[in-house]
């Protein structure tokens, strides 16, 4: 490969990890079915990719990424015209364009969450991750903890609560700076 190969494929990659998350908020919101959703993302992620030596780095790379998204779902809706479960094709633009709107502020959102979960006491993060792990049970994580399911759903409430009051506080810190 060569250096300009290199150059390319790192420059991708390195724009790509930094908005992936974004790309598949994105296409999760345009697609009903979650399964669906990650295929069109494997999707995009390869046109994406194909297309990159096209793209003017003067560009918003998240904005231009979107776009190619919003395609690829297109796409696979007409491909998938027959059945009665998606979504048309003028709910797709809008919603597409709702999810652009929102995707700086659910960025920051996402932010300010991650920094409040590392203010938590250890032993309230630790309960926080493990009770919202996938395939988690509350009744069965309860009995580990030597708590009634009740009562685990309201220490996690006060600590839910806790992490809203801190985003919040976080999100107008940063907007006021």
């Amino acid at each position: 490969m060569s250096d300009s190969e290199n150059q390319l494929r790192d420059g991708f990659l390195a724009l790509f990890e930094q908005h992936e998350r974004a790309i598949r908020s994105y296409v999760r919101a345009l697609v009903p079915s979650v399964s669906d959703a990650s295929e069109v993302s494997q999707q995009v992620s390869v046109v994406l990719w194909q297309k990159f030596a096209a793209f003017d780095a003067t560009r918003d790379f998240r904005k231009w990424a979107f776009g190619v998204a919003r395609y690829q779902v297109l796409s696979f809706l007409r491909d998938k015209g027959r059945d009665r479960h998606l979504f048309d094709i003028d709910l797709v633009n809008k919603l597409a364009d709702e999810a652009e709107e929102s995707s700086p502020r659910h960025d920051a959102q996402r932010e300010a969450l991650e920094a409040c979960l590392q203010k938590l006491p250890e032993l309230q993060r630790a309960l926080v991750l493990t009770a919202y792990a996938k395939g988690v049970r509350i009744d069965e994580l309860a009995a580990i903890r030597g708590q009634t399911p009740m009562s685990l759903y309201k220490t996690l409430q006060r600590i839910r609560q806790s992490l809203l009051e801190c985003v919040g506080r976080t999100i107008v810190r940063e907007t006021h700076t």
